[in-house]
């Protein structure tokens, strides 16, 4: 994949993706931010006043229970009802006589009835009658729930006991001891007034009324079953996103360690802020759709001429000068449109006095450049041919010997190949034995004084190269770099593939150049234009530069009295592979 740029999309899309990052997404995140600072605002505020209500809960249903307990401590601490249920009566008289004497003793009752709905004081002295608010401890009494858990404990303070599904405060009348007898007083409170302060609490909720334990005694939630006595708290299913409350009972004798437990379902009190949160997605969609199609409909406008422009381009690259149908557009495409036009028309009249004269023009180059190749060829040719005989010339007035016979043969092939001009491309196989016979020519001449050692690359053997490429270097470096060096010369030459390009790589342990020689004869090659010493080389370059514009590469290193390294990097014949 290519690298992303914002120029290949189409104009469409850009013009959506900035309404998209410019003006929809930014709207949509500054009603999110709007909602969610509104949503929680809102559920801070409904949660305060739900722990107020429940606050207020506590400390109505605390004073409902407090007076019946005041009401037991006045009944508790009353000489007169100690007295007369400590007293053993002689007859059914006595006793009429002294309950009458003290009847006034139970308006105490009578006064908090919107807070206690009964009042009733148990004894086991025998001698008492059943009369008003006093009953005897029967085995009914003694069996009773309450009563069996009064006795288990031994508080001298009122205690809060649930009745079936009346809440009393049970107290031992005791104050004054000696008499042996069991005194109780049990104070039902008024279950009505209890449930009116449940319903008027303004708790929106579920509330629960636990004692110590965890059992819930009472609820509001009619969903709850709390009158089985064996419901604990934590076992009661509560909402996925319930806020709790708890206000717990401290500091009072009789209430101590109970707890008034509320349940919120968060998603009842936002059941409002979910709504316009739905109408934000309502209004996202439409802020997007409607703008879209604004969006596709100008863009079409705009995309339909760029295209006819573009379609018109097409023709002109292949000569075919139309010009574009103009309509009444006024906008910046339709003065493109005009000014296409009349360049057209200006083109069209210009190629037929130009398009000849640049015809014949560019037909001479061609000829000139063909003929500065055939001229560079033809350099070549006397330049190989006098140093191979000026070679075999000087060995033979040397000494005669049998190896003149092969010289001349590897000198007849090289002479063979360099007046064929016919074939300007050979094989890497071809140029390798070439360069090879020009060495055995020069081992000839120097006799053990020169070796040289081929690294061919199988991958390469079939590759095409310009004819001649590498033979110049060879003699350079023979001649130039070997010839006058006072030991063994070595001449090592590498072809094969290094990446994407066909390298060669020839190197002697000659004589070398200095820096400054070196960056001569690199300028020399590669900028000068007249033809020096170097001839070969400097054909091998020229020709090079035609054949393969820039696409190759020239490197020489050379380091006085230690020898050249000379390399090509030229393009792949990938018909060669």
């Amino acid at each position: 994949m290519g690298k992303f740029h914002w120029n290949h999309l189409k104009l469409r899309d850009k013009l959506l993706l900035m309404y998209i990052f410019c003006v929809f997404v930014p709207i949509v995140l500054t009603n999110i931010v709007f909602y969610n600072v509104t949503t929680n605002n809102i559920k801070n505020q409904k949660s305060h006043d739900a722990d107020i209500a429940l606050e207020k809960l506590q400390g109505e249903l605390r004073a409902v229970i407090d007076e019946a307990a005041g009401i037991s401590y006045l009944y508790y601490i009353d000489p007169l009802l100690n007295q007369l249920l400590d007293k053993r009566y002689e007859s059914q008289i006595e006793y009429v006589e002294a309950f009458n004497n003290i009847r006034s003793v139970f308006n105490k009752s009578e006064q908090a009835y919107k807070t206690t709905s009964s009042t009733v004081i148990y004894t086991d002295n025998p001698t008492v009658l059943s009369s008003g608010p006093i009953m005897p401890i029967a085995d009914s009494v003694k069996q009773s729930v309450w009563y069996r858990a009064f006795m288990k404990t031994n508080v001298s303070y009122p205690m809060f006991i649930q009745d079936g599904e009346t809440f009393s405060l049970v107290q031992k009348l005791n104050y004054i001891k000696g008499s042996g007898y069991d005194n109780v007083i049990k104070i039902d409170l008024n279950m009505a007034t209890v449930k009116q302060l449940f319903a008027n609490s303004g708790f929106e909720g579920q509330i629960y009324f636990v004692q110590p334990d965890g059992t819930v005694l009472y609820s509001n939630d009619s969903n709850v079953e709390w009158r089985s006595h064996g419901l604990n708290i934590e076992a009661l299913p509560m909402p996925h996103n319930a806020l709790s409350f708890d206000k717990v009972y401290t500091n009072n004798n009789y209430l101590n360690g109970w707890t008034l437990h509320g349940v919120i379902n968060e998603r009842s009190f936002l059941h409002d802020v979910r709504k316009s949160g739905s109408f934000v997605i309502y209004l996202a969609l439409i802020n997007f759709v409607l703008p879209s199609l604004i969006i596709a409909a100008l863009s079409r406008s705009i995309n339909k001429r760029l295209v006819q422009i573009v379609k018109h381009m097409k023709k002109v690259k292949n000569q075919h000068f139309e010009t574009i149908p103009l309509d009444d557009a006024r906008d910046e495409i339709g003065q493109l449109t005009g000014e296409f036009n009349r360049m057209t028309k200006r083109i069209d009249s210009l190629i037929t006095d130009v398009y000849l004269a640049d015809i014949q023009k560019k037909d001479m180059e061609i000829r000139q450049r063909q003929a500065q190749l055939h001229a560079l060829h033809s350099q070549i040719n006397p330049h190989f041919l006098f140093n191979s005989l000026e070679t075999i010339r000087m060995r033979s007035l040397m000494k005669g010997e049998t190896e003149t016979a092969r010289t001349i043969h590897y000198m007849a092939k090289i002479f063979r190949k360099s007046i064929s001009w016919k074939r300007s491309w050979v094989s890497i196989r071809e140029e390798i034995e070439l360069t090879e016979c020009f060495l055995e020519i020069q081992k000839y001449r120097f006799g053990d004084k020169l070796q040289y050692q081929l690294t061919i690359e199988e991958a390469v053997y079939d590759q095409m190269i310009p004819k001649m490429t590498f033979l110049p270097f060879v003699e350079n470096a023979s001649i130039h770099g070997i010839e006058s060096s006072p030991g063994i010369g070595l001449i090592q030459i590498h072809v094969g593939i290094t990446g994407n390009k066909l390298m060669f790589r020839l190197t002697d342990n000659g004589i070398g150049m200095s820096e400054a020689k070196l960056s001569e004869l690199l300028n020399y090659l590669r900028m000068d234009d007249s033809i020096g010493d170097n001839v070969g080389m400097k054909n091998v370059y020229t020709r090079l530069k035609l054949c393969y514009k820039d696409s190759f590469e020239f490197d020489i290193r050379s380091e006085e009295g230690l020898g050249t390294t000379v390399e090509l990097r030229l393009p792949l014949d990938m018909n060669g592979q």
